[in-house]
């Protein structure tokens, strides 16, 4: 067997044994790592460290940082009391409001479960309350996430973008945000309309003759000290009066000088995330102290560790290996479909982000050869194909959905979430392949 396949067979492993058992798959990778470069590929320790992707790190870790700030300081908080309401008594606009704050949240730096662990309690708590399909709420939460996954500045945005830089790959972050967010936004659309939407529009007409559109929304009454827009608790803020508004204008401020100076200027994310994070960090130093704890380290392991190992692949020569047996395929379009469909899988029972620090670069070869496919294509489907089904239970934001919505059996709400999750699984990665491949 070829130290190539070895390898192949390995990363297969780390798939499935993170899968299977609860283990970060970024120690696992940087193990595989380990082993396969120095008993495989003949590598020293300091060869395979050279692999670790400090400018991917140090963009997680600014960004995260950034973003446990504005949450610990109630910011995040506000800007959904602040959003909530502007509904002003729409039933039928809430789902679309939560699917545009989660999208909001991930496009300005947010994991997209982080972001589903914030909208996800007040979107069913929502849901409970006044009537609507807890799995159409759930999904819309879901779905606008990773609608707004993409954009320059976020992490999926960020992973993606890095490694098609690297690989000498054209580069288009607008045509790879544009494409999930369209995508997402139809599947929301689809869900809204069967899901219950049209009689949540019905009743808001009826409200409307009857007079009451505008009054507080129609609901169980809450308990003494519960804010009725926000029914699941957040983490409160020490700050109080004045000092918190000012706190809070300040976080809002910074989050728009990132935009403009990474947009705009070509500052690199990561040093700007922490220089905004230090100001935030230093007006109030008691209220952020631990804010560096609650940065998602598990989810940056894995992703320094996959990348890491992907490293090794590169250096031994399993990446052109890969590529140029799927270059050899028959049908240019048909390796592509393939690859789509490898993603949507793996990334339905594993990571999305340790699928697209993988499964792009294996495909670099092939991007890069004489086949015909648009790189800037077959990257905005592998993007899509590979965070659309993070909808699956067995999925962080999946299982968050399930955990939190109210009044249903959780046996038949888990069985619905996992054929909605099959039937993305089968259909998406065909229907992007049609849209931004083949045509």
């Amino acid at each position: 067997m070829g130290a190539q396949w070895i390898s192949i067979y390995v990363l297969v492993g780390m798939f499935v044994l993170a899968a299977v058992l609860p283990i970060n798959m970024g120690v696992i990778a940087f193990a595989g790592a380990f082993l396969v470069g120095t008993l495989v590929a003949g590598m020293n320790a300091k060869a395979i460290m050279g692999g670790f992707p400090v400018d991917l790190f140090l963009t997680l870790l600014g960004i995260t940082y950034l973003f446990v700030l504005a949450q610990n300081s109630g910011t995040i908080d506000w800007l959904v009391k602040l959003a909530v309401r502007a509904v002003r008594g729409r039933i039928a606009a809430i789902p679309w409001l939560m699917f545009f704050i989660a999208g909001a949240l991930t496009s300005v730096g947010a994991v997209s479960p982080a972001a589903v662990a914030i909208i996800v309690p007040i979107a069913l708590g929502f849901a409970a309350r006044h009537g609507i399909n807890p799995l159409m709420m759930g999904l819309m939460v879901i779905h606008g996430a990773q609608g707004g996954g993409f954009s320059p500045i976020s992490i999926y945005g960020g992973i993606t973008n890095k490694v098609v830089a690297k690989a000498g790959l054209p580069l288009n972050e607008i045509a790879t945000m544009m494409a999930s967010l369209a995508v997402n936004l139809t599947v929301a659309s689809l869900l809204f309309f069967l899901m219950g939407g049209m009689q949540l529009i019905r009743q808001d007409e009826a409200r409307v003759r009857g007079g009451t559109l505008g009054e507080s929304l129609p609901g169980k009454p809450c308990k003494a000290g519960q804010v009725e827009d926000s029914p699941a608790s957040a983490a409160p803020s020490v700050l109080q009066g004045t000092g918190a508004r000012r706190y809070r204008i300040v976080t809002v401020a910074g989050l728009l000088v990132l935009v403009v100076l990474t947009l705009f200027f070509g500052q690199d994310i990561g040093f700007v995330s922490l220089t905004i994070g230090l100001v935030l960090t230093v007006m109030a130093p008691n209220l952020q102290k631990h804010a560096l704890g609650q940065v998602p380290w598990p989810e940056i392991l894995l992703v320094v560790g996959v990348s890491t190992y992907v490293s090794v692949l590169e250096r031994m020569g399993t990446i052109d290996f890969v590529g140029h047996g799927v270059a050899g395929l028959t049908s240019p379009l048909v390796a592509a479909l393939l690859l789509c469909f490898v993603g949507a899988v793996v990334s339905a029972f594993a990571s999305s982000t340790a699928v697209l620090g993988s499964l792009i670069p294996l495909a670099v070869p092939f991007l890069l050869g004489d086949t015909g496919v648009s790189a800037v294509g077959f990257i905005a489907a592998m993007a899509v194909s590979s965070t659309i089904v993070d909808v699956s239970p067995f999925s962080t934001n999946g299982a968050l959905v399930l955990a939190n919505a109210q009044g249903v059996n959780r046996d038949a709400f888990f069985r619905q979430l996992l054929v909605y999750c099959a039937a993305v699984t089968l259909i998406a990665p065909v229907v992007v392949w049609l849209l931004f491949v083949v045509l």
